[in-house]
């Protein structure tokens, strides 16, 4: 797979259009990230998961997901090492982190926060 394919794939799920973050490329629902390509250059596309998420990903292949280092990792930003998936792959995982967005997004609208935010888990104490 390469950056165009992981482009190609993300454009193709409903709704989603192509924006820039910090000059690289994303992919956005309802006009928030689902994904990007910001370490095209490292051979990565980028997923925004939950950090649940990103343990099955992992979980099931190493080789190709890896979280992001830091504390966006630790928050389930996840990289997809291009080289080492194929279409199906790259297409189940861009769908999930889309799927999320639009979760959160809905959930947002409806006055409802993200379950991961600060907010909620200082409420929940």
């Amino acid at each position: 797979m390469t950056p165009a394919d992981f482009r190609r794939i993300a454009l193709s799920l409903e709704g989603a259009e192509e924006g820039s973050h910090f000059g690289s490329p994303d992919f956005r629902v309802g006009g928030r990230i689902f994904a990007t390509l910001a370490a095209q250059a490292q051979g990565y596309g980028n997923l925004m998961l939950t950090p649940e998420q990103q343990a099955v990903f992992v979980a099931e292949a190493p080789c190709v997901f890896i979280p992001v280092p830091g504390g966006w990792g630790r928050n389930g930003a996840t990289h997809l090492n291009l080289a080492a998936a194929n279409e199906d792959l790259v297409h189940g995982a861009l769908q999930t982190a889309w799927k999320l967005r639009i979760e959160r997004n809905r959930a947002v609208r409806s006055g409802g926060r993200r379950a991961g935010s600060r907010k909620a888990r200082t409420d929940s104490l």
